[in-house]
């Protein structure tokens, strides 16, 4: 697109990417990437080229991916039938061995090798490497899908002080050594709030956070605590946005200064979002002033 403009307006373009450069320059940001962003490979190139451009000026991006669909199809592949339970997926001890391979193994190294290949410098790691994270069995009729115990970000600060973009598969264990399935959006949430994080920008295959469900052009496009207990209240935030975004607030209340959800679908979003006043989906914050 920007072929289209000529040197001046090129010029203008990056002079007014300043402000947000400066804003983000040596601040950490979280990214949650998952759903249809990641099943189309040219998002998939947008995604991983935005990392890189915000790299490169100074931002410590950190990457926590999920792999739904992926785990899905390799089950099915395999005979086994994917079962949920409260949207979360159904665990036996072969089918933690089949996540453990599409995360931490097939999904997690795809994306490092993309990384790399756009000009950033990626180290694919498991929230089972240095202890990152430590989990234990939520429920035994879910088998070994895991709640966050702990959550240790020294290894995700090491790669960062190297120059690394972290990118992380939700998978941790306990004490014993067993290995669990960690929602994405939870673990995220979790390691952005251990380390901090400016933010947390979670990419999902909605708009954002919606007055009605059904109407995109009913986006809300700030909200603070209070805003969303009073939504709840309403019962505006329901259904499968309850976890979404009770993993945004959990965040917020841990100490990210603000926590985003935006609709991964739209090409370059993660750059509309962080490089621009208006921004793409929802904002939450501690306080609106």
């Amino acid at each position: 697109m920007i072929n289209q403009f000529n040197n001046s307006q090129r010029a203008q373009v990056l002079v007014e990417a300043l402000p947000y450069v400066q804003k983000y320059n040596g601040k950490i940001i979280v990214v949650k990437y998952g759903g249809n962003a990641m099943i189309n490979e040219e998002l998939k190139h947008d995604v991983m080229r935005d990392m890189v451009l915000l790299h490169l000026i100074g931002v410590k991006v950190v990457l926590v991916h999920g792999g739904g669909p992926e785990i899905s199809a390799m089950l099915k592949r395999v005979g086994k039938q994917s079962q949920f339970v409260d949207g979360l997926r159904v665990t036996d001890e072969e089918t933690s061995e089949i996540v453990q391979m599409i995360l931490a193994g097939k999904i997690n190294k795809s994306l490092v090798a993309k990384l790399d290949n756009l000009g950033g410098r990626a180290m694919g790691i498991c929230g089972m490497d240095g202890g990152l994270i430590k989990a234990r069995m939520i429920d035994e009729r879910l088998g070994y899908v895991g709640e966050i115990t702990t959550v240790d970000p020294q290894p995700i600060l090491d790669l960062l002080e190297k120059g690394y973009i972290p990118v992380v598969s939700t998978i941790g264990c306990d004490e014993t050594g067993h290995v669990y399935n960690i929602n994405a959006d939870t673990a995220a949430a979790a390691i952005a709030s251990s380390l901090k994080a400016e933010s947390l920008i979670s990419m999902t295959d909605t708009p954002g956070l919606l007055m009605d469900p059904t109407d995109p052009a009913t986006l809300i496009r700030r909200i603070d605590l209070k805003g969303v207990d009073d939504l709840k209240e309403k019962g505006i935030i329901s259904g499968g946005m309850i976890p979404k975004v009770e993993c945004c607030t959990k965040a917020i209340e841990d100490g990210v200064r603000k926590v985003f959800i935006i609709d991964g679908r739209i090409p370059h979003a993660l750059l509309m979002e962080t490089m621009t006043d208006e921004g793409l989906g929802t904002m939450f914050k501690k306080e609106l002033v």
